[in-house]
């Protein structure tokens, strides 16, 4: 049985409680035993510590763990004191297992947000007294009284009301407060449609009722929502997905290859413990130590450059997963719009503007000014706020003093005042004009009062339902001068229409295009109704003159499959419920979609889990959507997301060229040890100097490339496709053409130093080749132009990691105590010129590259050689 679809008195029989007496405090014990504390439950929470040493389960951690142990064992076999290498890998486990408690802890928050909305009392009939009771120990059954301002502890079915609205907003998306009355609606009718029911965390804003629990706890509208965020699972970020499989590939690979290694060197009669050695180098070579802190790191920054414009992150994948957002989807109010009603429009039965309707209306409210602050009912705080604009207003106030009312209920859908008018009296009453009108005999027109004819009746409602097609909330305002003290709704003066909308931010039109010039689909989901979706989203330019609406009941009617087909071409879905917002986010998903998902109340909280990533707004949300969410949005600012998505696209360009950097960089590792196997020659580089070119000298220089400006031109293209792998675009082939000249240049050092003087020499050549070499590419790298059109000064990490990186090299060298425990010797002469010439080489190839792949470079070579002497050219164009 629906409560809302019967009567009030069938309900309090099926509930077995007496309306006038309410339950007795023996059955209410009854009760509490069978249905359960009224409070909203959720998973057991694990401890801080549980979710930490879970984060040790992620295969990125377990090589990270590998690696340390490969430092301290080659430490310990070479008998050094110091274990640097291995505390500073073990610090970087430790940093990203503190990232991983912390996003884990926001579904937690977002519970305890949601037990806060909780009413913490309820004025219940128990024995035929009214008492006042925690809302926790409410039962169904029991009967609430509901004065104005009150917060509703229960969902329960209203057995009578007077004059009685509640504020709705954060459960079901609408922005006008909504009526309540006692009535018998339709089985079918979804949930922002009960007006004969009150909600849990809601607020009764108007008038009083006394109505009869009928779902407490985890079956209220609110207990389905927390049900449905505890049950969510947050999906992984494409960063994550991306790196994980990097990560993967990478230790499967290092492990595969050093098991060869070291068979190889069993099979070629190598000491057990030289090839261990050889293949601990090259694991050491293999794994991108550095890679998970300089992505943190980069995310960080990131973080907070996007906090500086207004957009909080509570995720630090979440900076990636804007960039790679395909589809927004936004709630309406206060998202889209700013929340406040507006009068837009007056009037008079001419059509023509008017100030007089605009007044009268403000007179026939209760709306309260105190300075510039309003209080009341968001329509009458909106025709005060207007018509306290007119310097006329005050003096009529003052003139026509209000000495009885008729308020406003949901049967009558009007509300009438009377005011004193000099020797007689002023009736105005206002209300919804299919109401209004038949109770009017006349109209006021610029030539006086007229008899209200059929034919002016007809334009009325013309002008009525153009209004009404535009989104607009109309109003009708009439009056009438009587003798009498007595509120007589018959026989008025119509004076004309107010219309009122909750306007659009007025940034949001441009945020949106933006959002399409980028690639990205812009989507409305609210729970208002069809018709003022549209409006808003055609103004808005989110859909076309055909405004393509999907609503709830629609939607409803569709299984998973159906939906995601419809989700294609639908751009505004109305009338939904929070189920239904859910289902529409995995639809999108369903089809490769990267989702980005906007809101503010706590019905957006699950959609808002169960996106890529949840953006909430930080002013006009509730705690429960930001616990929620991955970004929060403190200026309530809907073009701050196309902002963010800027700089999220920005960062993953960024991540992707330290990746870049630091694979080709191990690549070209790999590649020397491996050679070096391979010829039986001795290894040209030491696991401690391999760690310490992957720790200091590459990742300096990778997280300066981290930070890199963002292409201008980023939001001028599609982003990337959901399963566009990391290296796709050539990626994988310049890493590994660029590691090979890398490794190329480091071996030839090694081969010279051996010739020049010793292993030693050649292993000192070898390692500071490979740091000096790695340098100077990283400063190449930073722009596919060449170095100089893109300068030098644009980004200025890198002006200070470069040479940084290049005074530690130079330190490792020539300081005795570092020479010592990285086995280096002295560079003079040839040595040292051997070294500076191989370094460049990296430098220079790829910026020649650059100049040969740029557009005018390959005319200005062919005009060049074309005025060769002898070229083929050359005779052409002579012969012509």
């Amino acid at each position: 049985m629906q409560e809302h679809s019967v009567s009030a008195q069938q309900l309090c029989v099926s509930l077995g409680v007496d309306p006038n007496r309410g339950l007795t405090e023996r059955e209410v014990r009854r009760r509490q035993e069978e249905y359960g504390k009224n409070a909203l439950r959720g998973k057991k929470e694990t401890g801080v510590l549980a979710r930490f040493f879970a984060q040790f389960k992620d295969f990125m951690i377990l090589i990270l763990l590998l690696a340390a142990a490969v430092s301290f064992v080659t430490a310990r076999i070479h008998g050094e004191e110091g274990y640097t290498d291995s505390v500073v890998i073990l610090g970087i486990v430790i940093l990203n297992a503190v990232i991983g408690t912390i996003q884990e802890t926001k579904a937690q928050n977002a519970l305890r947000a949601l037990r806060a909305l909780s009413a913490p009392h309820a004025c219940v009939l128990r024995d035929g007294r009214q008492i006042r009771v925690a809302a926790e120990d409410l039962v169904p059954g029991d009967i609430l009284r509901v004065q104005s301002g009150d917060r509703i502890g229960a969902d329960a079915r209203i057995l009578d009301a007077v004059s009685a609205t509640a504020q709705e907003s954060a459960l079901t998306g609408e922005s006008e407060p909504a009526e309540k009355h006692a009535g018998i609606l339709a089985e079918d009718c979804p949930a922002a449609d009960r007006k004969n029911m009150l909600f849990a965390a809601t607020e009764l804003l108007t008038g009083h009722c006394t109505a009869v629990v009928c779902r407490t706890g985890m079956q209220t509208e609110i207990g389905k929502i927390a049900g449905m965020i505890d049950r969510e699972q947050t999906p992984k970020t494409p960063l994550q997905i991306k790196l994980a499989k990097v990560s993967r590939v990478l230790g499967a690979g290092a492990l595969g290859i050093c098991g060869v290694i070291f068979l190889l060197g069993v099979w070629r009669h190598v000491p057990i413990l030289e090839s261990f050695l050889l293949s601990v180098s090259l694991a050491v070579a293999a794994i991108p130590e550095g890679l998970p802190a300089i992505v943190t790191v980069v995310l960080s920054l990131g973080v907070q450059r996007m906090a500086k414009r207004g957009a909080i992150l509570t995720s630090l994948p979440a900076v990636e997963t804007l960039g790679s957002a395909t589809v927004i989807c936004s709630d309406k109010t206060g998202t889209l719009t700013q929340n406040r009603m507006t009068v837009v429009r007056t009037l008079n039965a001419d059509g023509k503007a008017d100030l007089q309707t605009l007044s009268m209306a403000a007179l026939c409210c209760n709306a309260v000014r105190d300075g510039k602050t309003f209080s009341g009912e968001p329509t009458e705080k909106a025709l005060l706020r207007a018509a306290g604009e007119q310097a006329s207003f005050d003096a009529l106030r003052k003139a026509a003093p209000r000495i009885a009312e008729l308020p406003f209920d949901s049967v009558r859908k009007r509300m009438s005042t009377l005011h004193r008018a000099g020797n007689d009296f002023l009736q105005i009453t206002k209300g919804a004009p299919d109401v209004l009108l038949p109770l009017c005999s006349r109209c006021r027109t610029d030539g006086g009062d007229l008899p209200l004819t059929q034919e002016m009746r007809r334009r009325l409602d013309e002008q009525n339902r153009a209004m009404a097609a535009d989104a607009l909330r109309v109003l009708a305002v009439a009056c009438r001068r009587q003798q009498g003290e007595t509120i007589e709704e018959n026989d008025l003066t119509f004076l004309g229409f107010v219309a009122l909308r909750d306007p659009p931010r007025p940034e949001t039109a441009d945020a949106v295009a933006d959002c399409k010039r980028a690639g990205i689909v812009p989507v409305m989901i609210t729970g208002d109704h069809a018709v003022t979706a549209t409006a808003v989203g055609r103004r808005i330019g989110i859909c076309g003159a055909e405004g393509t609406v999907l609503t709830g009941s629609e939607i409803e009617a569709m299984d998973d499959e159906a939906l995601q087909n419809a989700v294609e071409n639908s751009r505004i879905f109305a009338r939904v419920t929070p189920e239904h917002k859910v289902r529409i986010v995995r639809a999108f998903r369903a089809r490769g979609e990267v989702v980005a998902m906007t809101g503010d109340g706590v019905n957006d909280a699950p959609a808002l889990k169960a996106a890529d990533i949840g953006c909430a707004m930080g002013r006009g949300g509730t705690d429960v959507a930001k616990g929620a969410a991955d970004m929060i949005l403190s200026d309530d600012n809907f073009a701050t997301i196309v902002d963010a998505v800027a700089e999220g696209r920005g960062i993953y360009d960024n991540i992707r060229k330290a990746v870049h950097f630091l694979l080709s960089s191990n690549i070209g590792e790999i590649l020397v040890v491996l050679a070096a196997t391979i010829f039986a020659l001795p290894a040209p580089l030491l696991p401690i100097q391999l760690l310490w070119v992957n720790l200091v000298t590459d990742s300096l220089p990778a997280l300066a490339l981290g930070t890199e400006p963002r292409d201008a031109d980023c939001m001028r293209r599609p982003p990337l496709p959901p399963d566009a792998g990391f290296f796709s675009g050539g990626l994988a082939l310049d890493i590994v053409l660029e590691g090979f000249l890398v490794g190329t240049v480091t071996l030839l050092a090694f081969l010279a130093g051996q010739r020049l003087g010793s292993v030693a020499l050649g292993r000192t050549m070898a390692f500071s080749t490979l740091s000096f070499s790695e340098i100077l590419y990283a400063v190449s790298m930073r722009s596919p132009q060449p170095i100089r059109r893109a300068g030098l000064r644009t980004n200025k990490r890198m002006l200070w990691a470069a040479p940084l990186c290049i005074l530690l090299q130079s330190a490792v060298l020539t300081v005795p105590v570092l020479r010592t425990l990285f086995q280096t010797v002295p560079l003079h002469g040839a040595a040292l010129l051997h070294t500076v010439l191989l370094s460049a080489l990296p430098f220079a190839a790829l910026e020649a590259f650059k100049l040969v792949r740029t557009e005018k470079t390959p005319r200005r070579l062919v005009g060049f050689v074309g005025r060769l002497p002898g070229s083929a050219l050359r005779r052409r164009r002579r012969a012509e």
